[in-house]
């Protein structure tokens, strides 16, 4: 049974010879350039430069050798910049600093910094709708952005791995809090609703431009394609079930089902946190994967949602508590981590082992092969 194969009886919620796994599959099941080359170097594979995929989180590409060394299931396929954007690094004193594509400035501590975080937001003056929709986006069009795409999923679907295929940038959400800044997104969602209401309106246009090239290019090769927006923390949601379902809820609705009707292709959604309250809205929306599955999280039992969800979601993550265990904790308190969340989320199928968000950059070697091996005595049905 090849990857491909054993996804996909997953996905129709059924029982393959072993549980799927992804480690470096999407662009929220990665590993921090630094773990990356320390397990490589544990693994005796040859020394290489981490190739970013994700500058501010400094995640690594997760390099065939290395994958297959693992034996993972998922090939992770992004779209390039468009044509005349480069990343240009500027010295700001103690950061290094980097503007992206969208025009969002970010920075990095020169001396023990291990991310960049957002310091300069486009829209964050913006005081009327006028000055709103003055803001250039990005060409979601542009040649440039699929030049890579289908070299490397033909070579991935060679392989006989499942394909995930990202969106471009992140979710609707975000893109507008980042551009916008946190504080003045969150003024917005309380006060300025034709702001928020034109911007994510812009947004999914944006997005269905993209996905009904890439998935009308690629679609019948592609397994899943993901999406994002971050709609909880770790204790409740980022704002209440009822601004979700009359500000959010239309837009990711008419976004997800557009994605669908152009091929058939498994929607991935990630969001962090306590996001229970909104499962069943997010299922009406059309998501058929949940992510990270973050049970450390208020109310977010792995057993409780595999019972109240479990046919109608698959879970892609909830392997390991990524924030605790794994970073911290022994070789056996991995193992016996691992098994613990096998057993509540595996029966029956619909499970894919993955860490809760990316490895970071303190995780040892010893504890990711601690997972790994957990994974390969449990993950047996």
């Amino acid at each position: 049974m090849n990857s491909r194969e054993r996804v996909n009886l997953t996905f129709n919620h059924q029982e393959p010879d072993r549980i799927p796994l992804d480690i470096g599959g999407t662009g929220v099941s990665q590993i921090h350039a630094t773990a990356y080359t320390n397990l490589r170097r544990y693994l005796k594979l040859p020394a290489r430069e981490a190739k970013i995929t994700f500058i501010p989180e400094q995640l690594a590409h997760f390099e065939t050798d290395i994958a297959e060394r693992l034996e993972t299931d998922f090939v992770f396929v992004m779209p390039q910049a468009p044509t005349g954007y480069d990343v240009v690094y500027r010295d700001l004193g103690d950061y290094t600093a980097y503007t992206d594509e969208w025009g969002i400035g970010w920075k990095k501590p020169k001396k023990g910094g291990f991310y960049y975080d957002m310091y300069d937001h486009p829209l964050a003056a913006a005081e009327t709708l006028e000055d709103i929709k003055a803001y250039q986006f990005p060409d979601p069009l542009d040649d440039q952005r699929y030049q890579n795409l289908r070299p490397e999923i033909e070579a991935a679907v060679a392989r006989g791995k499942a394909v995930v295929l990202a969106g471009p940038g992140s979710g609707i959400l975000e893109i507008y809090s980042w551009l916008r800044g946190f504080e003045q997104f969150y003024i917005d969602m309380a006060l300025n609703h034709n702001f928020v209401a034109y911007m994510l309106d812009r947004l999914v246009e944006f997005k269905q431009a993209y996905w009904e090239r890439a998935l009308a290019e690629f679609g019948d090769l592609v397994s899943v394609a993901c999406e994002h927006d971050d709609l909880a923390g770790q204790r409740a949601l980022l704002f209440s079930p009822d601004t979700y379902r009359s500000v959010v809820k239309p837009r990711q609705k008419k976004l997800f089902h557009f994605i669908k009707d152009q091929a058939p292709v498994k929607l991935f959604f990630h969001s962090d946190g306590a996001v229970r309250p909104l499962l069943w809205d997010l299922i009406d929306a059309g998501i058929d994967i949940l992510n990270p599955v973050q049970f450390t999280a208020a109310n977010m039992d792995s057993k409780e949602l595999k019972e109240e969800f479990g046919h109608d979601l698959v879970f892609w993550g909830g392997g390991i508590d990524t924030q605790g265990v794994l970073g911290t904790g022994t070789p056996e308190e991995v193992r016996e981590d691992v098994k613990r969340n096998i057993e509540a989320l595996a029966p029956g199928g619909g499970f894919i082992f993955a860490t809760i968000h990316d490895i970071q950059a303190d995780v040892p070697p010893e504890n990711i092969m601690a997972m790994w091996e957990a994974w390969k005595e449990f993950g047996v049905y």
